[in-house]
């Protein structure tokens, strides 16, 4: 990591256009569509992104800031399934969106030499700043993962006929 930038800007800056093509054509029916009980559905997901752009990640960025060596509890999406089960899947992707762009040009002007502040995480133990930028890109890249095989599943396999009976889609 050079003092130039933080990492992983590059991803966290390219994810809602990402997800905004993923989901082009997609219904609001689709986008409720739960593969199970036990899955989240696209409007599930966007809720989620939402949700922990502003309650777990900006609020981490923040006290890596503002605190020394501040104590994260882990987030566990489990724990708000009932905020993400009713939202408007336009208005969280919307939202998220927003949020994202607010933080791309926050982290934007912060010295590369920010990585490198420590905090606490309760489960993983010490982490940098950088290792959080890290894991953010990965927790987008996850879910963009897991829409695009909720797209696959609900908007092509049925209309592959017989040639998508040899893909074996888990969404």
């Amino acid at each position: 990591m050079g003092e130039q930038s933080l990492p992983c800007l590059d991803i966290l800056e390219a994810t809602p256009e990402i997800l905004r093509r993923l989901m082009a054509g997609v219904t609001d029916a689709d986008a409720r569509w739960k593969p199970a009980p036990e899955r989240f559905s696209i409007a599930e997901v966007l809720a989620h992104l939402s949700h922990s752009e502003g309650h777990c990640y900006r609020m981490r960025l923040d006290r890596f800031l503002s605190e020394q060596r501040p104590e994260f509890e882990p987030d566990d999406a489990q724990l708000h399934l009932d905020l993400y089960r009713d939202a408007d899947p336009e208005d969280a992707f919307d939202h998220f969106e927003e949020q994202r762009e607010t933080n791309i040009e926050f982290i934007r002007g912060l010295p590369g030499s920010d990585g490198s502040r420590v905090a606490l995480h309760k489960e993983a133990g010490e982490i940098t700043l950088a290792q959080m930028l890290h894991e953010w890109a990965m927790h987008d890249l996850g879910h963009i993962r897991q829409i695009a095989e909720l797209v696959r599943a609900r908007k092509y396999l049925e209309g592959a006929g017989p040639l998508g009976a040899s893909y074996n889609l888990k969404p």
